[in-house]
């Protein structure tokens, strides 16, 4: 976690997300990348889809300077130490979800920290909170939040999962936050009705995946619910855990319309911090 993303918009979400960015480099002795994407309107749009963008130099130098005032302002207002701790700005033209992605490839990043408000109803369906989209297309872990939180205070996490032998990478990097916060580890299995297995069986196998990847400082948890993202964030509220960590398929287009992500919804419906980190990679 030496290199961290701030996706930011000078919002007060976004200022929380900062915060916890630097607190986190701090301790690490890493570096804090601050960008600001500047979304210009389509020239038009048509029924099907919107026009390129219509380009302007004067606005576009405008916008660049205005946040960098932000910028600036966010530096000051926050007490920040600059001594103590590396803090660079960018930005970048496009999309936020396009150009974030493209600067964590582009500049190597650990770990994306950013703040979000959620998505709900139609909004949630077909389009989807910006956190959610860099949730489902980052390479890289993802950090949420929707309040201010401070690093000392995330003492206790809940790993929803599978018991599966072969998820070497995402444990790995599950064990690595765990450690670097001290936590305690609440490793979850969610039953459902149409996934109906016997706890007995569930138990064995989560107590074989603990011992199998020599977890410390954890406990084994099963809960039955009517669906996996109302069963996390219902544990979690009980457990009165201070954060989640989920893995995620990183589901695109049509796979993701129809089958969706469970850590997609449990980023816009829960309000504790989520660290969600991509299955797929090796």
């Amino acid at each position: 976690m030496k290199k961290i993303l701030v996706p930011c918009d000078f919002s007060g979400t976004a200022a929380q997300a900062f915060d916890l960015a630097v607190e986190i480099a701090t301790k690490n002795k890493g570096e804090v990348m601050v960008m600001h994407a500047i979304e210009f309107a389509p020239a038009y749009e048509t029924s099907f889809v919107a026009q390129p963008y219509v380009y302007n130099a004067a606005l576009q130098e405008e916008l660049e300077k205005d946040a960098q005032k932000n910028f600036e302002e966010l530096i000051r207002s926050h007490n920040v130490d600059t001594d103590a701790v590396t803090i660079s700005f960018y930005t970048d033209h496009g999309p936020l979800t396009e150009t974030a992605t493209q600067f964590i490839e582009d500049h190597s990043i650990d770990l994306v920290v950013m703040g979000t408000h959620g998505a709900t109803g139609l909004k949630e369906f077909f389009v989807g909170s910006n956190a959610e989209k860099i949730v489902r297309f980052s390479h890289v872990p993802v950090l949420a939040i929707k309040s201010p939180v401070a690093l000392k205070s995330l003492r206790s996490i809940v790993l929803p999962t599978l018991p599966d032998l072969s998820h070497h990478h995402f444990v790995a990097r599950v064990k690595e936050l765990q450690n670097f916060l001290q936590a305690q580890l609440h490793v979850l299995y969610v039953n459902t009705p149409v996934n109906y297995r016997p706890e007995k069986d569930i138990r064995a196998e989560l107590h074989t995946f603990a011992e199998y990847y020599h977890f410390e400082r954890c406990t084994i948890n099963v809960i039955t619910s009517t669906d996996e993202p109302a069963g996390i964030i219902s544990f979690t509220h009980d457990a009165r855990a201070d954060m989640i960590a989920m893995a995620t398929h990183g589901r695109k287009g049509l796979a993701h319309f129809f089958s969706g992500s469970i850590a997609e919804d449990v980023v816009n419906h829960v309000d504790c911090p989520i660290w969600t980190c991509e299955l797929g990679q090796a």
